[in-house]
């Protein structure tokens, strides 16, 4: 890793530009060719991307998956896209909506949930991705989705403009759209989002993000040491002696009291990562990701 920059960078990405845009800019500033993104965000929603650069491209796999978002719904409609970038397909009448009422709805979007993807999405469908079926005028069915919501609370309601705003804590894979569509829908008179920014991603925050104008000022901002993104996982930490034997991919005693099959970060001596590897049934501690490999 010591030949080329590693590490990660938090873009705070504004509306209007898409994942791979941003992916684009970063590797023209760095002049990276290996740069790669977690956690895609639609062009309409901001907030934090966590974008990998050079080595650090190898650990996105890793990373944790929960993301949290702040997002505002607009009831009494549905759209194609399940949020107000889509077409309106039908108009429906608010009833009259205290805290109470929106709470004991969100009661059930709480937990392990199912969930089906918007029909514009990038779900795969046929061998395509189903927003390219819709816009060719094609119906699609998807599959619904096993999700958690760990966290759904309610920050406010406006019942003039008829707009809630909501804090949700997700795991990967789920869709604030979907949310915002199941809601209007358990409140009998449907609902698109009207506004999502992501406030944390794949253990990166806010606190952390620059926005994209960064990169054009010099110097670049400072890339984050990978290890700031693996403080979820385990960690083991290579002995002088034991060096050699790591970077030529050589299993090695793990000493800790973990299942088969759990990701570990290995440290080298001086502390930096060394690599990514997973517990054997045998008590060892299998390379799966080396850095600065020799075998």
């Amino acid at each position: 890793m010591a030949d080329q920059p590693c590490g990660f960078l938090v873009l705070d990405k504004a509306a209007g530009l898409t994942s791979h845009a941003c992916v684009a800019r970063v590797r023209r500033a760095y002049r990276l060719k290996r740069v790669g993104h977690g956690g895609t965000l639609d062009p309409a929603v901001t907030g934090v991307l966590p974008i990998a650069l050079g080595p650090a491209t190898r650990l996105l796999p890793y990373l944790e998956g929960d993301k949290t978002y702040r997002g505002v719904v607009q009831l009494g409609l549905r759209t194609v896209s399940d949020d107000l970038e889509g077409e309106v397909l039908s108009r429906f009448a608010v009833p009259a909506l205290e805290a109470a009422d929106l709470e004991a709805a969100l009661a059930s979007f709480r937990g392990r949930i199912d969930q089906v993807p918007p029909q514009v999405s990038a779900v795969h469908v046929k061998g395509q991705r189903a927003y390219a079926l819709v816009r060719q005028g094609e119906q699609v069915e998807l599959a619904p989705r096993a999700v958690t919501i760990q966290r759904l609370e309610l920050l406010g309601w406006d019942g003039a403009t008829e707009r809630l705003e909501l804090l949700v804590r997700c795991s990967a894979g789920t869709y604030i759209r979907s949310l915002a569509r199941d809601l209007g829908e358990a409140l009998g008179c449907g609902g698109a989002l009207a506004q999502l920014r992501r406030s944390e991603a794949l253990g990166f925050g806010l606190e952390q993000a620059v926005p994209l104008e960064a990169l054009d000022q010099a110097p670049l901002p400072a890339l984050l040491n990978p290890l700031a993104a693996l403080g979820h996982l385990p960690q083991r930490q290579l002995l002088d002696a034991e060096l050699e034997g790591w970077r030529c991919g050589r299993a090695l005693d793990h000493g800790l009291a973990l299942e088969a099959g759990e990701p570990v970060a290995v440290l080298g001596p001086d502390g930096n990562l060394a690599g990514m590897a997973r517990t054997s049934e045998g008590g060892l501690l299998q390379p799966r990701l080396v850095f600065n490999a020799t075998g």
